[in-house]
């Protein structure tokens, strides 16, 4: 069920309107995070993965040093909420799997990059092919106007992810 908060939203002729923005009950709020937590168990493991022999905090690593492209690690340990040290572990685990390519940048020696190499695009590759595979079996034993619906939430899911990528209260 939603609940009415109230909450303060400027206007464009610079006094505070009051709005009033739903928020869930804590049933409601329990049952989405189930919900996002099943999903994620459930997508998170593919033969590519296992194959691979990759944990899937390596798996998301490598996914995220794909879609960015070469990236800062450090920027890497924040979008993914890791510890530089536990990052440095993963990192170089990979990297000696031939997945990942580090590199020292030029302007300052303490910091690194990561890039994915050929293996490691073409094993990210096969995970999100496996992983929409697994997404559309699932839709399909879904009526059509459920489908209709999780497509309309995605919007309003994408926005709540961003809401909560700083981190946890």
């Amino acid at each position: 069920m939603l609940a009415e908060r109230q909450i303060l939203v400027p206007s464009t002729f610079g006094s505070l309107l009051s709005s009033t923005a739903p928020t869930l009950d804590l049933d409601t709020a329990a049952r989405l995070r189930t919900v996002i937590g099943r999903l994620s168990r459930r997508l998170r493991s593919t033969a590519a993965a296992r194959d691979a022999g990759l944990a899937p905090t390596a798996i998301s690593l490598l996914l995220s040093v794909v879609r960015s492209g070469p990236v800062r690690l450090s920027e890497l340990a924040e979008s993914e909420g890791l510890n530089p040290t536990m990052l440095s572990r993963v990192v170089s685990g990979m990297v000696h799997d031939g997945l990942l390519k580090r590199s020292s940048d030029e302007g300052d020696r303490r910091a690194a990059w990561v890039e994915a190499t050929t293996a490691g695009r073409k094993l990210a590759e096969r995970t999100q092919r496996e992983r929409t595979a697994a997404v559309n079996a699932g839709l399909e034993g879904l009526t059509s106007y459920e489908r209709r619906r999780i497509e309309q939430a995605l919007p309003a899911l994408e926005a709540l992810a961003e809401e909560l990528k700083g981190g946890r209260p």
